[in-house]
């Protein structure tokens, strides 16, 4: 009918229109310096093999690797860092929909770093390419998760030095103290490559389900009654 034609088409223009009022503020609100600098160091360790020659092996391709991986995480803990926080929260678009934005623009930037990273290191003592891309999968949605979280539990418009903190502090404890039998720092030969790589996809799924529950607008009960919402 032409009333539902038109109603339906509005809404979408409308849905456009603010989506494209949203994205302006979002990029430039966006932590691209720490980003890039946790990407700059991040492409150093991933060209150390390249650097080494002949010297090169596979434990030591594999090994910097992880740390790029690690390093790229610690910049995207700053994701959801915003000082305008408290303002935003009063604008009619959810807080679910303005961390989808901000992910959807970082994932691609994410993306081309990864693939310039693994190109790097020489195809000869690469690692397979999709068990240490899962890992660092798992590794930048653990620290999203841990941003997420920290907006949810806390006013701070900045948490991303804490989340990168605990972050790196979890990532040092765990390639020391991990429980051998739940391995997931292991070598390509290893017989248990495949197991591990089970246990970091249960890691992201988590780490996912997390930054999803995390999105949603919590509600709490104002001083004198009714619900009201918080960012």
């Amino acid at each position: 009918m032409p009333g539902v034609s038109g109603a339906t088409s509005g809404d979408a223009s409308g849905a456009t229109g603010a989506w494209r009022a949203l994205l302006r503020p979002v990029v430039r609100t966006l932590p691209w310096r720490a980003i890039g600098v946790a990407g700059g160091l991040g492409l150093l360790f991933a060209a150390a093999p390249r650097l080494m020659g002949d010297d090169a092996t596979g434990r030591l391709a594999l090994n910097a690797l992880r740390m790029s991986a690690v390093a790229f995480a610690l910049g995207a803990a700053f994701l959801l860092d915003d000082p305008a926080r408290h303002t935003t929260a009063a604008v009619p678009t959810r807080r679910a929909v303005r961390h989808t934005l901000r992910l959807a623009l970082v994932v691609p930037v994410a993306a081309l770093w990864w693939t310039g990273t693994l190109l790097l290191v020489p195809a000869g003592v690469r690692p397979p390419v999709g068990g240490i891309t899962l890992e660092a999968a798992a590794t930048l949605a653990l620290a999203l998760a841990g941003a997420a979280f920290a907006v949810r539990r806390s006013d701070s418009t900045r948490p991303g030095q804490a989340v990168a903190g605990a972050l790196f502090t979890t990532a040092v404890l765990a390639s020391v103290l991990w429980p051998e039998r739940w391995a997931l720092f292991v070598a390509p030969d290893d017989e248990k490559w495949a197991a591990a790589h089970d246990r970091w996809t249960v890691l992201l799924c988590a780490a996912l389900a997390v930054w999803a529950a995390c999105g949603a607008e919590p509600v709490r009960r104002r001083i004198g009654g009714g619900p009201g919402f918080r960012s």
